[in-house]
């Protein structure tokens, strides 16, 4: 702005704000208090994490968390109203607050001026986790399809427990009582108040992505129902249900039952319960193999004592204890066959011999050479016709004349 010239009005909107006609801070606290003072009473549920009252004091101050994620808001409430609730308002107590939204322009600063507060009870809230185990059952988020055994022996354990807690004691004591070359991965949490659910939530998913720890224990010691709530939570409950490491929970004593207990793959009653689950106890381990080796030994024994008496009934049978009474009893039934196999052969040779000497003397009696032998002759032409009749040749034709002993030539001079 030029001297002597007029101010120009400040924007009306701020999409009309430029860098040459900014709002001051002032008129942004001013249309935001105005803004935030057009918004109705709302009616908020969390959780008191501070709490701030003077004993002589008209206002307190609280801050307000939300149960599942880290979020909170201040609030501001009258005593008179944290007065009527009947009810003692501590830290840590679950509530729901009526409310209407202020915005300090001076300090620039958000919160919650309470008109009612009603803090909720153990029973409602029990009834709130009843529906909520409804709707995860329905989910399967319990079945037992999800359940994933336990390792025989782990080598490495995640713990997450409390700092300092009795209950990291008992697991980490009673796992090295029965196994002591095991070894633990502890994350020290808040395992009550508002802390609880994000603390417990981020240490399990920890260790489900350490790829040396082989099985996860959230472990708590007993206590009121109030301070077992954050095991129940949605987002932890459901944080449990996504990791992949066997999970066991060990909150609380054996009446206690949050709903972690059921999304996990092992329940275990107590601390010292889930320590004598997770890991085998190495004296009874011992025994137990003492005591197979012992039944292998007597099995084995009874065994060889079987087969040798078997074997002792086969070795006292006559054909093994006298073995060459088979091969003598087969060679004179040897003999004997090979004899009467040479008797029949004799026989059948003697007849066929017969027989041959009787059929040869049938065919020299019938042979025309007999007839030869006695002094007759055959007469042939040269063709080898046999001449039968003087008819049968004309004069001058060349014969054949057989005899017994030879052929003799001739001519026929007259026929």
């Amino acid at each position: 702005m030029t001297e002597g010239t007029a101010p120009q009005p400040l924007p009306a909107r701020a999409l009309e704000t430029t860098a040459d006609r900014p709002w001051p801070v002032r008129l942004l606290s001013a249309k935001i208090a105005d803004y935030v003072s057009k918004m109705a009473p709302v009616w908020v549920e969390g959780q008191v994490v501070q709490l701030n009252r003077r004993a002589t004091g008209a206002t307190a101050y609280l801050v307000l968390r939300d149960t599942d994620v880290d979020m909170s808001l201040p609030v501001s409430v009258r005593a008179q109203v944290l007065d009527a609730t009947g009810a003692t308002v501590r830290e840590g107590s679950h509530v729901v607050v009526r409310a209407r939204p202020t915005y300090w322009t001076k300090r620039g600063s958000f919160q919650l001026q309470a008109e009612e507060l009603r803090p909720v009870g153990v029973g409602e809230l029990l009834a709130r986790i009843e529906h909520l185990k409804r709707v995860l059952a329905q989910e399967g988020l319990f079945d037992a399809s999800r359940k994933v055994a336990l390792p025989f022996l782990p080598h490495v354990i995640g713990l997450v427990c409390g700092r300092g807690s009795k209950a990291e004691h008992d697991v980490v004591v009673n796992a090295r009582e029965r196994w002591p070359d095991v070894t633990f991965e502890i994350r020290e949490v808040a395992v009550q108040g508002p802390g609880a659910v994000p603390q417990v939530s981020a240490a399990i998913s920890e260790l489900d992505a350490d790829p040396r720890v082989e099985v996860i224990v959230v472990a708590r010691g007993g206590g009121a129902v109030e301070d077992l709530l954050p095991f129940s939570n949605e987002m932890l409950v459901r944080a449990a249900a996504d990791c992949r490491t066997p999970l066991v929970s060990a909150i609380g004593h054996e009446t206690d039952t949050p709903l972690l207990d059921l999304v996990a793959d092992y329940r275990a009653s107590t601390p010292t319960d889930a320590a004598r689950r997770i890991v085998p106890d190495v004296s009874e381990e011992r025994a137990r193999l003492v005591q197979a080796r012992r039944r292998i030994r007597g099995a084995v024994t009874q065994l060889v004592a079987r087969e040798q008496t078997g074997l002792d009934s086969v070795r006292s049978r006559p054909v093994l204890a006298m073995p060459e009474v088979m091969v003598t009893g087969r060679a004179a039934e040897v003999l004997a066959r090979r004899d009467a196999g040479r008797r029949a052969m004799e026989q059948a040779l003697a007849r066929g011999t017969a027989e041959t000497l009787r059929l040869a003397a049938q065919v020299r009696a019938l042979s025309p050479a007999a007839t030869l032998e006695r002094g007759y002759a055959v007469v042939q032409r040269v063709d080898g016709a046999v001449v039968r009749s003087p008819d049968d040749v004309a004069g001058g034709d060349r014969l054949r004349v057989r005899l017994a002993d030879g052929e003799l030539a001739a001519t026929v001079t007259s026929a």
